[in-house]
């Protein structure tokens, strides 16, 4: 079922992104990712979430953020991370890994929703 806005023309903005995240989460999983977590979210106000918490088959844990943007203007999906985004998405990884007794290897990717199809940024930022 697909949520509309509340003009009742086109899909709403959750909708739309829940999308993009299937679609990601999909092309993850064709290479090899096994999913841990969909949209973590640390409690309290201010927090972070966390779109898809996967992990390679190195065993890195991988934290994703999902980005979809129909546009392209001011640099498309995957440069609409900025440094706030960045340090909230830091934020709920390192209280995500709170529950492991031994820290993994972690890396912070990118998943962009182009016209083209996802355009997958490993490695993206670091928590650095």
């Amino acid at each position: 079922m697909q949520f509309l806005k509340k003009d009742g023309v086109g899909p709403t903005t959750k909708a739309r992104g829940d999308a993009g995240e299937d679609e990601a989460l999909a092309y993850l999983q064709a290479r090899g990712m096994r999913l841990l977590q969909r949209n973590y979210r640390t409690p309290g106000r201010g927090g972070g979430e966390i779109d898809l918490i996967m992990q390679a088959l190195d065993g890195t844990v991988v934290f994703v953020e999902v980005r979809k943007r129909s546009r392209t203007d001011h640099g498309g999906a995957a440069a609409s991370i900025g440094h706030i985004k960045q340090r909230r998405i830091i934020f709920a990884a390192q209280h995500y890994l709170l529950r492991w007794r031994r820290l993994p290897a972690v890396r912070f990717d990118v998943v962009a929703i182009e016209a083209a199809g996802p355009l997958w940024l490993q490695g993206a930022f670091d928590a650095g």
